[in-house]
């Protein structure tokens, strides 16, 4: 190669040393017949100056040298002048005189220049991957990611897990997302499904008795994208025997306070607090809050109890309810913004959004008044209590949704985080909860029937077995979730060990006895083989580095991603193929090629 490299670029530091390094000219100024040239690798940057009276060959080579060759050079660090000294770099105070230089690559003009490739649309950067990455903060990005995977694989080695790989190559089964499937050349007309979880095999791993397994698993979910979603992700997936749910979450949270620790300075509070699902969607009208926004949101049906206004009556007397949020700030909203927040909430599913916008009557400190079209429709005593209850004051405003208790959370939910967004509510960051207690089955209009709210093998509550034929919606799960910043970063929960429970599960579920003997035979089979108690999480390894990385997608975490169509432009994938691969397959492709 010539030239080896001996100190990284970063890390020069030492005057009067003969140091060689190598790798890409980051840029080059020539100031009156000295040449500077800033060598760039993945450490940083250092200063080369170029005199063509005291080096006249390496002069000739150098001024020659363009954005993003790969060089190497051999010299003398010196000080730098103290007016010549850039403290902005770690090298600041040093420069390299060089000896001798290589040239190892040129590099063609570039598709667009790295300093500003933040502003570049984003499917040219992703041609350009190769490119995109050379840029200080996307290298950041993926040593973080490194350092936090490190951290879990020290931190679940040291309690005595076990990293095992399952197969990519598995058999569909109904996980909540559509599947990647594979066809299967040696089996025509059949499937291999690329994996959603390796949900089904670490519970085997389980019946087999390794008791602690874990795995930095690759996942597949065929489904539309966002910018916190990738059509194939990486979650940190954990099981264990012999355990309750206090045991895995104890677990979990030492992991990832440990691994936000190693790979960011990032501290979590401990212990964590702890929330149910029924608490948090009272509260917060969401199963992952954000406790950055310091709104909540509060029952008023009692206080409106016997009211004139339909709005509220009718809803309340068919069972349902009445609930509101303050939001501080929001007298100032216009009529425009009301209308529209108005119209989103019936989008939403509300029969309406009612608003009071606070003010004062006479002055400063004198009673709050309430403008709002029906505020004639309550008594005053009813106004009054509506002030009292939510803590309103001059100056805000109260939105109230009346109807099912699960309309009032989604739509006041959704109201509070765009209120935080509307007048810039959050505070602070990493404020972490586990949510508990989630419903076991939730009902599906579309497929009519109650589908698993996290998935099939999600042990029912105890206490709670025998609701499981009559009344499946009133069964508490076993699970758990972690939720940083509004974000679930983690969820899992108890598995059921019980082939009968399990079997159970499956008729609540609807599965045919054929249905469930074809896709979970397999299953129901080795839980009657002495399956002990087990349980797991698996936490989003991509999200969360992400949220310590404060990048704004999961692209940016990613050495190559998918677009939100789920393509590559790199390689062109997904591509077609040759009609001789599809023939071996005993394929035929019937949709245009374009």
């Amino acid at each position: 190669m010539g030239l080896r490299r001996t100190v990284w670029c970063g890390e020069v530091q030492a005057s009067g040393v003969e140091v060689t390094v190598a790798g890409w000219v980051d840029a080059t100024r020539d100031h009156g017949g000295l040449l500077f040239v800033d060598v760039r690798d993945r450490s940083g940057v250092v200063q080369v100056v170029v005199d063509p009276g005291a080096a006249p060959e390496v002069w000739e080579q150098a001024r020659q040298w363009r954005g993003e060759w790969t060089v190497a050079v051999r010299g003398l660090v010196r000080e730098r002048s103290a007016a010549n000294v850039n403290p902005k770099l770690a090298t600041g105070a040093v420069e390299i005189v060089p000896a001798e230089v290589a040239v190892y690559g040129r590099a063609r003009p570039l598709p667009f220049q790295l300093d500003g490739a933040a502003a570049v649309e984003e499917t040219t950067r992703l041609r350009y991957r190769y490119l995109d990455l050379r840029r200080p903060d996307l290298q950041a990005n993926l040593r973080m990611r490194h350092r936090f995977t490190a951290a879990v694989r020290a931190h679940l080695d040291a309690a005595g897990f076990v990293e095992i790989e399952t197969p990519t190559l598995t058999r569909s089964t109904p996980e909540g997302a559509r599947d990647y499937l594979v066809p299967a050349r040696m089996a025509p007309g059949r499937f291999f499904a690329l994996p959603q979880s390796p949900q089904l095999y670490k519970q085997l791993l389980m019946i087999a008795g390794l008791e602690r397994y874990y795995q930095i698993a690759r996942c597949w979910r065929d489904e539309d994208l966002r910018a916190d979603r990738q059509p194939e992700f990486t979650q940190v997936d954990i099981e264990l025997s012999f355990v309750e749910a206090e045991d895995v979450m104890a677990l979990a949270e030492g992991l990832v306070r440990e691994a936000c620790r190693a790979a960011a300075g990032v501290e979590l509070q401990a212990p964590l607090p702890r929330m149910t699902y029924g608490e948090a969607m009272v509260r917060f009208g969401s199963d992952r809050p954000d406790l950055r926004v310091p709104l909540e949101i509060v029952e008023v049906g009692a206080d409106l109890s016997g009211t004139a206004f339909q709005g509220f009556a009718q809803p309340l007397a068919a069972g349902g309810v009445v609930r509101a949020l303050r939001v501080p700030g929001g007298a100032a909203l216009t009529r425009r913004e009301l209308d529209a927040l108005t119209a989103e909430a019936r989008n939403r599913g509300a029969a309406g959004l009612a608003w009071f916008l606070l003010g004062t009557e006479g002055e400063p400190a004198g009673p709050v008044a309430m403008r709002s079209p029906i505020a004639k429709f309550l008594a005053p005593e009813q106004r009054a209590a509506l002030v009292e209850r939510t803590g309103g004051a001059a100056g805000d405003a109260l939105f109230l949704v009346a109807g099912p208790a699960p309309v009032a959370a989604t739509v006041l939910g959704w109201l509070r985080l765009w209120a935080a967004d509307r007048f810039e509510l959050r505070r602070g960051a990493w404020r972490a909860l586990w949510v508990t207690d989630f419903p076991l089955l939730e009902w599906d209009a579309d497929a009519g029937r109650f589908v698993a709210v996290h998935h099939p093998f999600t042990a029912p509550h105890p206490d709670d077995l025998a609701l499981l034929a009559g009344e499946p919606a009133r069964v508490r799960a076993l699970a758990y979730d972690l939720v940083v910043d509004g974000t679930e970063v983690g969820g899992g929960s108890i598995r059921i060990h019980d082939r009968e429970v399990q079997s159970r599960l499956f008729a609540a579920l609807r599965l045919s006895p054929e249905e469930t003997a074809d896709k979970f035979g397999f299953l129901l089979e080795a839980l009657s083989y002495g399956a002990p108690p087990h349980g797991g999480i698996a936490l989003g390894l991509d999200r969360l580095v992400m949220m310590l990385a404060g990048a704004d997608s999961l692209r940016d975490v990613i050495a190559f991603p998918k677009t939100a169509q789920a393509g590559d432009p790199l390689t062109g994938a997904p591509a077609a193929v040759a009609e001789r691969q599809l023939r071996e397959l005993h394929l035929r492709a019937d949709a245009v090629r374009t």
